[in-house]
C-alpha cells in the first residue's frame, strides 16, 4: 500500500513541473501505413487495463460500439477504438482501457498496450495544421526534440465519446444557462483548449450568456496573449482586469498545461489578481485538489453549459 501511495503522489507531483504520463498503445495498421503506429492517452484518464472480457452486443448500437461489459457489477460501454480511427488490428482486440473523464466511464478496445512514458508538455505539439482529424489533438515526441524521435498520436477521447454517444438534447440551451453575464464593459474572457470540439462547445456556451471571449489553443498561447494584453493595458494606463475579466483554461494542452498556466498567472506581479477557472475532463477529487493547489479560483468538469455558466458567474461576482 505504501508503494502504491508513493506512485500516486509521484504522478500527482508531475503537475507541478509541466509534466505528465502518457499510456502508449497500438491499434493495428491504418490504411496506407506499413506499420502499427503508437497512440496515447493521459494516464490520469485511465482507471484500469483489463484483458478483453466477454462483450454483450447491444441491438441498434452505432457503428464501432462493440457493446457492454459487466465489470465487477458495473455495466460499461466498450468502443472499438481501431475502428473509430480507421485501423485494422493484426492480432485482434485483446485489451480494454477503462477510462473515467468528462463525467463518464467507458472502455476502449485496443490491440496492445506498449508502455507508459513520462513527458514534458513542451514535447507535445498541436496536431492542428498537420492533416489530423478531430480524433487527434496533438503529437508527442517520445524521445525529445531529436532527429528521428518516435512519435505518438494523442487521441481526443472526449470527442470520440461524444461521437459514439450522441445526445438528443442541444449541447447549449439558452433557456437553461441563465441570463447574460454581467461583465465590465470592454473586457473579455480568455479561454484555452486544445480540442476542436471543446472549443466549439465553449464558444457556444460563452455566446449563450453574452460573454465576449478570445479563444486560444494551448496554455502557452493563452500565456503569451495575456502578457501582450497586459503590456497594452499598461501603455494605456489601465490594469489587466480592465481588459480581461478572467481566464478559462483546460488542463491537458500541448506546450504548456493548465496547471502551469495557472501558476504562472498567480505568480506574476501584474497578473496575480486574474481569476482562473479550470474547465477540464479530468474530473475527480484528486484532480480538483491539484487545481486548488495550483491557485485556480474554481474548477468545473466538462461539459455542462449550465455548470460552466454558473461557475463563471460565481467567480466574477466575488
Amino acid at each position: 500500500m505504501e508503494s502504491v501511495q508513493k506512485d500516486i503522489d509521484e504522478r500527482s507531483n508531475l503537475t507541478g513541473s509541466n509534466k505528465f504520463e502518457l499510456l502508449l498503445f497500438r491499434l493495428g495498421q491504418c490504411m496506407g501505413a506499413d506499420r502499427s503506429e503508437l497512440y496515447g492517452i493521459n494516464v490520469f484518464k485511465i482507471r484500469e487495463i483489463v484483458a478483453m472480457p466477454p462483450i454483450t452486443a447491444i441491438a441498434g448500437a452505432v457503428p464501432h460500439m462493440l457493446g457492454v461489459v459487466n465489470l465487477r457489477g458495473e455495466i460499461i460501454p466498450v468502443i472499438d477504438l481501431p475502428g473509430v480511427v480507421g485501423c485494422t488490428p493484426t492480432t485482434g482486440l485483446n485489451i480494454i482501457l477503462v477510462t473515467e473523464f468528462a463525467r463518464t466511464t467507458q472502455a476502449f478496445a485496443v490491440e496492445a498496450v506498449d508502455d507508459i512514458v513520462r513527458l514534458e508538455w513542451n514535447e507535445v505539439l498541436s496536431a492542428e495544421g498537420h492533416a489530423a482529424g478531430t480524433a487527434v489533438t496533438s503529437i508527442a515526441r517520445l524521445d525529445g526534440n531529436v532527429p528521428d524521435t518516435r512519435l505518438a498520436q494523442v487521441l481526443d477521447v472526449e470527442s470520440i465519446v461524444r461521437q459514439m454517444t450522441p445526445s438528443d438534447k442541444p449541447d447549449v440551451d439558452p433557456a437553461t444557462v441563465g441570463p447574460n453575464l454581467a461583465m465590465k464593459p470592454g473586457t473579455v474572457i480568455l479561454a484555452a483548449d486544445d480540442s476542436v470540439v471543446a472549443r466549439k462547445l465553449i464558444e457556444q456556451g460563452l455566446a449563450a450568456i453574452g460573454a465576449p471571449y478570445i479563444m486560444t489553443k494551448t496554455g502557452k498561447e493563452a500565456w503569451d496573449q495575456l502578457n501582450a494584453i497586459a503590456t497594452q493595458a499598461e501603455a494605456e494606463g489601465l490594469q489587466i482586469r480592465d481588459k480581461v475579466a478572467m481566464v478559462l483554461s483546460d488542463l491537458e494542452m500541448p506546450e504548456m498545461d493548465g496547471f502551469t498556466l495557472t501558476r504562472n498567472i498567480k505568480n506574476s506581479s501584474r497578473l496575480s489578481s486574474m481569476p482562473v477557472v479550470i474547465h477540464s475532463s479530468l474530473s475527480g477529487s484528486a484532480n480538483e485538489d491539484l487545481v486548488t493547489a495550483a491557485g485556480a479560483d474554481a474548477y468545473v468538469a466538462k461539459f455542462a453549459a449550465e455548470d460552466l455558466a454558473s461557475t463563471i458567474r460565481r467567480v466574477l461576482s466575488r
